[in-house]
């Protein structure tokens, strides 16, 4: 980068209202890079010639292989227009479901984000899903309609035509936006309507429900997309043009003579110049007439292409001398049609001005940042911005001044760390290669060839490499990708890194001085460090430079953080400050893979390079389990294979092995099925069958175990003192959604009831979160209805797995209630404590039930457990004998010395202490203390209880988007269903031949999915995974064939195999459970080739 240039940025950088902080997002190859490569020209960074071919943003090899952006990269660009500069930080993104991760991290630090459609596939599905993380984040979308060429050499489109489409296009968006802004309004009105329920002031007669509240009142003028508000630009990043209405408003108010005002106003629409009287008029379509649009910008641009593309010499020179251009003679003389027409095209109607402006004019300064917005970042969890202490709320008024003053605090957010070569910093390159910029290109290339033959020589010279420099050129240094919210980021500044978990009122809870106390002698307090700024740096895409100083408002790079930094993190120089709301991720990890090194003697290079992949990534995941294996959690077969590459050759630099893919399951239980496996209804004999199968089962259960008609199972712990009753009943599919839902509020719940039970009434709850929790309490209660349910919600006494998963233990023993949303309560005050740490047990044994069910020891879902019965009188009656035989030999121990009443009494006293040690400790055996035996009795109990009831499993299911043309819909559908996918809905895209489909497929099925179609349909269909939900599946895996019809369908040879049968087997193998299956399949005698057959 030109040393002036830098100069100019750091300057620009300090005038806050002409920043733009700008992110590009898009479904995949719709041209977002293509987009940011013509932009990046303009500033002279790279050739415009290049501009389109090089992908300058995509600075990794297999980014370049694979024609896809991997990871978001910032650049800052110079835009001057009349007499005001700008300071544009351009992002751009991933357009690939598996990488919409890197989409949240480019978001969070920008202000607005241009939305890029292909103008012949339209609105596809990761469109709609980027624009709902624009939404999410509170930031304003400008919307780029590219590819217009397409519509012109493709689909052959007339300009009405053309006109008709981007029309449907722009409607398609804006119900899009619409739907989120209905969405939006309705939840404020329905967070409105739970007020006045807490605070009723409004009579009874004056309620009347009115659907159209709040949407009809509120403006969303601004909202939508539409060319005459200067919101939409049409291009061709590729041909290197692109235009706004505006620029041909104001060209033809000068020669038509009618105000640019009107014009801005009329040529988009319904609209038709009458020449004769010189008027614009209304109603194009009724009076058969060509709109303003199709007459005047449309028809020029088609008439370009043709005269191009046909050749025509002379109609080329007339239309260059009309727009007053000059085209070089190599451009002219040029046989590839294209080069023609981004010579013209690119001086007639420059695609860098077009959207530039737009981004200028429409997009909000960092000065312009909202108070809702600031209010969302401050509140992570179930915490509200009026639960927030006093001096985090102060902090409010410096978000929105953004000032740089001395006083103004400084708050950073750093959105993810990625990894730089060390040889790429600044402070590591040698000086001397500023002075190639100036360079003449051939000069350049000499000088490469002349330093590359150089170089060989040297080689040859000295045959032995120094190890220790090649380590040191080795090295991966991390950068913090961040933005500066308020307050001047200073090199050297000392600041407190505030993790995602960090907590303001945590902070004063451990500091009596609060907030004022000096920061160098502050106690250790959970998620917080302090740490200075080392380095910091300018964004160039591929380059960093070098800053002193970054103002706020602008994005920046920091060095030195990977030791204080996992992901994400803030940074301020108040710890009053909170720590930013997580980051909101569109994909979730699901696929599973083990990693090992080839030779077991690296295996500490294995797990270094494991923990700087999970540094490096936002969206990866890295487990160690219980077996010991090293697994990878990522959110799709792109990401998987991107992770593995990350991990050979930039972390770990070593040959490792990798497993199959791990499926997760969930187990859980159903009501008994209507149907059997062959589709036909269960009869009377099928039934009694039936039963007989549940019997055995139940057979199968040991000795001392009773188990009901209903399936309620009684256990007794080993030292035979307490007695359990326990079944288990399937959750409606509702309510397994609702607890999925809110998980982070029943872990709130779950941190407030164990401060109560430990009697320590320290946090704080707030009314709204109060509110929050009755509302949960209130959708439980609407969807378990009926006799079976009655009274079931009040007695929930925990969730898992972790005390926080979609399973419920519900408790019904009269002796002792304990409830999630009352805490406990006994009947005699005396047995709270034994039954409260003994509950504790019970809820631990649940806990671990939950986590591993007996299938195929994978969690368990949507299960409700109910400790119907909770026996401890035996414990009791044994706990009171052995302090009476305990008091008798105090007695005669005392007798003996009954000379002394001092020490009659002392033994008194003794005897009081003993009881009340004896009273409040539990009772160990042979078999433990008796808390250990109610957490395994309780968890087999759990087992049990599954196992009498029609057990299943459940897959994770992708729902899968695949665009196809209509010949290959027949291949797409073959797939599918070979795959175990089902189709939901199939529709056509309007003005093309292009078909979506949208089905779901299980996580199992998917590996190598997307290449199979890619084979199949020799590339014209390809589709996007996101994982959805879990689904149960219908065969039952305990089955076993009983009818001829049965046997013919799931027998040993028959064509279709019981598919959950197959699945838990796969899953019991690699755990290294017993699987039941025929090991030897033809035992007969061997045949050698020799013998005769």
């Amino acid at each position: 980068m030109v040393l002036n240039s830098l100069d100019k940025m750091i300057h620009l950088q300090k005038n806050t209202a002409n920043i733009r902080n700008i992110c590009v997002l898009a479904h995949v190859d719709h041209g977002k890079t293509t987009l940011t490569d013509c932009l990046i020209s303009s500033s002279g960074i790279i050739s415009s010639r290049l501009a389109g071919k090089l992908r300058y943003m995509d600075s990794r090899e297999d980014e370049q292989i694979r024609g896809i952006t991997m990871k978001s990269s910032a650049i800052s660009l110079h835009y001057a227009t009349g007499n005001e500069e700008y300071l544009i930080n351009l992002i751009d993104s991933p357009g690939h479901v598996d990488f919409s991760s890197e989409v949240s991290t480019a978001v969070r630090v920008c202000d607005g984000c241009i939305i890029v459609v292909d103008a012949v596939e339209g609105v596809c599905p990761q469109t709609q899903a980027v624009l709902r993380q624009a939404w999410l984040e509170n930031i304003r979308p400008v919307l780029v309609i590219n590819k217009i060429d397409r519509l012109i050499v493709e689909l052959k489109f007339t300009p009405q035509e053309a006109y008709s489409h981007l029309k449907n296009i722009l409607e398609q968006i804006n119900a899009l936006t619409g739907t989120l802004f209905t969405s939006k309004v309705l939840e404020e009105r329905a967070e409105r309507e739970t007020e006045s329920q807490v605070n009723p002031h409004s009579e009874q007669g004056e309620q009347v429900y009115d659907w159209s509240t709040g949407l009809e009142d509120t403006d969303d003028s601004q909202l939508y997309f539409s060319p005459e508000q200067g919101n939409v630009v049409f291009t061709s990043a590729i041909d290197g043009w692109g235009f706004g209405i505006e620029h041909f408003a104001r060209i033809y108010s000068q020669k038509i003579g009618i105000k640019k005002e009107v014009l801005m106003k009329t040529l988009w629409g319904d609209y038709y110049i009458n020449m004769k009287a010189k008027k614009i008029m209304k109603g194009d379509q009724a009076k058969g007439k060509k709109p303003l649009f199709v007459q005047l910008i449309l028809e020029n641009i088609w008439s370009l292409y043709d005269a191009v593309l046909k050749k025509d010499k002379d109609k080329i020179d007339k239309i260059v001398t009309s727009l007053g251009l000059k085209i070089g003679a190599r451009e002219a003389r040029h046989s590839d049609p294209k080069v023609q027409i981004n010579a013209i095209c690119s001086q007639w109607l420059p695609i860098s001005h077009a959207v530039l402006a737009m981004v200028c004019q429409k997009l909000p300064s960092p000065l312009d940042i909202t108070a809702e917005r600031v209010e969302r970042l401050m509140c992570t969890g179930s915490q509200t911005f009026d639960s927030l202490p006093p001096e985090t709320q102060a902090l409010k008024a410096a978000f929105m001044k953004c000032g740089s003053e001395e006083t103004a605090p400084v708050i950073i957010f750093v959105s993810k760390m990625f990894a730089v070569d060390a040889k790429a910093l600044p402070q590591n390159k040698p000086s001397s290669t500023d002075a190639l910029a100036f360079l003449p290109l051939e000069a350049f290339l000499a000088l490469i060839i002349f330093l590359f033959l150089a170089d060989e020589e040297q080689q040859v010279e000295s045959m032995t490499p120094k190890p220790v420099l090649q380590e040191e050129d080795n090295q991966e240094s991390f950068i913090a990708f961040a933005r500066v919210f308020s307050g001047v980021a200073r090199r050297g500044k000392k600041i407190f890194v505030l993790g995602p978990k960090y907590s303001p009122l945590e902070f004063l809870r451990r500091v009596p001085l609060g907030f004022s106390a000096p920061p160098d002698d502050l106690p250790p307090v959970p998620h917080m460090a302090y740490c200075a700024l080392e380095n910091l740096y300018l964004l160039m895409g591929r380059e960093l430079e070098y800053l002193e100083e970054v103002p706020p408002g602008n994005v920046l790079g920091i060095g030195g953080l990977q030791d204080f930094v996992l992901k994400s993190a803030t940074l301020c120089s108040l710890p009053s400050c909170p720590p930013f709301i997580p980051l909101n991720f569109e994909a979730t990890p699901i696929v599973r893979v083990a990693v090992e090194p080839k030779h077991p003697s690296e295996m500490p290079q294995l797990v270094k390079g494991m923990k700087l992949l999970n540094q490096a990534d936002p969206c990866v995941q890295i487990l160690i389990q219980e077996t010991g294996e090293h697994v990878l959690v990522t959110a799709g077969e792109v990401h998987l294979q991107r992770c593995l590459d990350d991990l050979k050759e930039r972390f770990a630099k070593i040959h490792i092995s990798v497993s199959e893919p791990i499926i997760p399951f969930r187990e859980t239980i159903t009501k008994p099925p209507k149907v059997d496996m062959v589709n036909e209804e269960i009869g009377k004999q099928q039934k009694v069958a039936v039963i007989h199968q549940m019997k055995e089962d139940q057979n199968k259960i040991p000795e001392g175990i009773q188990v009901d008609s209903v399936g309620l199972i009684t256990i007794t712990t080993p030292n035979k003192l307490a007695t359990l009753s326990v079944r288990a009943m399937p959750l409606p599919e509702e309510v397994t959604q609702i607890l999925e839902e809110n998980s982070d509020l029943i872990r709130s719940m779950e941190q407030l009831t164990s401060s109560l039970n430990e009697g320590e009434n320290t946090q704080v709850i707030h009314q709204k979160t109060q509110e929050k929790i009755w509302e949960f309490k209130g959708k439980l209660e609407q969807h378990l209805t009926g006799r079976r349910w009655r009274n079931i919600v009040d007695q929930i006494w925990s969730f898992g797995p972790r005390k926080c998963g979609p399973n419920i233990l519900v408790n019904k023993s009269e002796d002792f209630q304990n409830s999630i949303w009352t805490g406990p309560a006994a009947k005699a005050s005396k047995e709270a404590s034994r039954y409260r740490d003994l509950g504790n047990s019970i809820v631990s044994g649940f806990q671990l039930a939950t986590l591993s069910g007996p299938m195929c020891e994978e969690p368990l879902m949507g299960v409700c457990f109910i400790l119907e019965k909770w026996d401890l009188s035996k414990f009791e009656e044994q706990g009171a004998s052995d302090l009476a035989k305990e008091g008798q030999e105090e007695n005669e121990t005392c007798s003996g010395g009954n000379e002394n009443q001092e020490l009659q009494d002392g033994c008194s006293e003794a005897f009081e202490k003993r009881t009340s040690q004896k009273g409040e400790s539990p009772l160990t055996d042979c078999y433990g203390p008796i808390s250990g035996q109610l957490i395994a009795t309780m968890k087999e109990a759990c087992r049990y209880a599954l196992q009498v009831k029609p057990q299943r499993l459940m897959a994770a299911m992708y729902t899968c988007d695949i665009m196809a043309t209509g010949d290959v819909l027949g291949r797409v559908y073959a797939v599918l269903s070979k795959r175990e996918g089902r189709v939901l809905q199939e529709e056509m895209k309007e003005g093309t031949d292009m078909f979506i489909i949208k089905a779901v497929l299980p996580v199992a099925e998917s590996f190598g999915f997307a290449d199979e179609i890619r084979k199949r349909t020799s590339g014209l269909a390809s589709p996007q995974l996101v994982f959805s939900h879990w689904e149960i599946i219908p065969s039952d895996p305990f089955w076993v064939p009983t009818t001829e019809e049965e046997y013919l369908h799931f027998g040993e040879k028959a064509d279709s195999e019981n598919q959950a049968r197959k699945y838990m087997n796969a899953v019991r193998k690699r755990k290294g459970l017993y699987v039941e299956e025929k090991i030897v399949e033809h035992a007969e005698k061997q045949r050698t080739l020799s013998k005769n057959k």
